[in-house]
Formats: C-alpha cells, structure tokens, sequence
C-alpha cells in the first residue's frame, strides 16, 4: 500500500481537511505521516470543534470523531521536521488547508515550499484543498521560478466563501476568517498562466456538503495526477480521487 505526506503547521489547520482523508486512506490500508516545522504534534484550530460562532460553522459530528481517533495515532503524535521530508520516502502528497491565524506558518514556509516543489517534480499524485493549494501556488519551479501550479487546472478556496464567512463573522471574531489581505483566489489565480482556462470556481453553493456516501454536493479539479478541492465539504471525493490515483 501507499505511504501519503501530510505537512501541518503546529496549529489551527483545517480539522475536516485532515481528518477526513487519513481516515479513509487508512481505511483503504495506506499509511499517513506528517510533518511540522519542527516535529512538534499539531493541533487542529479549536473553534471547528467547538462551532465556530454561535455553535455553529464547525466541523460535522463524524469529521471530529475522525479528528479524536487521528489524535491519538502514533504517526501523528511523533511528525516528522520539514527539513527531514524526503519526496523519494512517500507516494502521495496532501496538503490540507484552514484560515487561522496558526495556519502562517505552513503556508508562508519557504523550506516546505522547496520540499513540494521537489515533489511536484517527481510526478507523483499530489491533492491539496482550500488554503492548501496556496503551498503550491508559492512553490517554485527551480529551473523556471515560476510556480509549479503555472500550467495547471486548478480550483481553491473561492472568493465568495471567503468573503462571505469574514463578513458573517468580522463583528465577532475579527480577521479569523481573513489569513491574508489578499484572497486566496485571487493569489492563486495570479500564479496561472491563463487564470481564464485553468482555475475552476465550482458551484455557487455554501450549504451543500460531500459525504462518505454521497459526492453530490463536493466539487474537485482533477488535472493528470493533481486533484484540487474548495473547502472542508470537498474533503471527502478529494481522498477518493487521491486514492485512485495510488
């Protein structure tokens, strides 16, 4: 069975986009490592599990029960440093994404960002969703200096859910909702040759959700080995179609 990398920050990601896909990579019999900055065990952002603002904007009940059995895995409690992850050790990639301020420190890394662009260059299957695809809009092509998602038809976080749930949530929670200024679209779209032809919005949708049983509501971009999803209600056809690629 396949070996699947997952570099996280210490804290704050996304506990959907995480947990979903380890639990049923594992299920399927593949492995899951991780990786932090520093090999220190991570921790998702603790608002999906308490409900974000009201109870509610959280992770569903199954995505944190997946997260308390992920916890508590031993590849998960000992990560692995970035500067440690070999590409030549793993058969997959994922990254995941998540919008608190924690999330930073993974997504602005320049050392993981030289590790995936070493593994893009393996054309090994990579999947990454939500702010998870910005790792690799920044990821540069060494002989290029262009980033690896350049040619690439992809999807990401779209402005409207971004902008929709900071200006649900601003009165409350401020910035939480807001990583950076700019918006993760529009970043990613920046990094595309013909943003036009190759980035993928999806459904204009902020209700509908993917289950284990049923994709109707998820939405992913798939191009060759790569597959890209929007947000955690992607999570789950994002590992089935990362794992028809193993």
């Amino acid at each position: 069975m396949a070996r699947i990398l997952v570099p996280l920050p210490d804290n704050d990601f996304d506990v959907t986009e995480v947990s979903v896909p380890w639990k049923l990579l594992t299920r399927a019999g593949h492995s899951v490592s991780f990786a932090t900055e520093n090999a220190l065990t991570p921790q998702g952002d603790p608002l999906l599990l308490t409900g974000v603002i009201f109870g509610q904007l959280g992770a569903e009940p199954e995505a944190k029960a997946f997260y308390s059995e992920l916890t508590r895995s031993a590849e998960f409690q000992k990560p692995i440093k970035y500067a440690d992850i070999r590409p030549a050790d793993y058969n997959a990639l994922l990254l995941p994404g998540g919008h608190a301020p924690g999330m930073r420190q993974y997504l602005a890394s320049q050392e993981l960002q030289s590790k995936v662009a070493q593994f893009w260059k393996t054309d090994k299957p990579v999947a990454a969703i939500c702010h998870g695809v910005l790792v690799l809009a920044r990821s540069r092509d060494p002989e290029t200096g262009r980033s690896v998602l350049s040619k690439i038809r992809t999807t990401c976080l779209p402005k409207f859910m971004e902008r929709t749930a900071y200006y649900l949530t601003a009165w409350k929670l401020g910035k939480y909702y807001r990583t950076y200024p700019a918006y993760v679209e529009d970043e990613v779209r920046g990094e595309l040759e013909n943003p036009r032809d190759q980035f993928q919005r999806g459904p204009l949708s902020l209700i509908g959700k993917g289950t284990d049983t049923d994709d109707r509501h998820a939405f992913v971009v798939e191009d060759g080995r790569y597959v890209s999803g929007r947000w955690p209600g992607d999570a789950y056809l994002l590992a089935k179609r990362l794992m028809a690629r193993l």
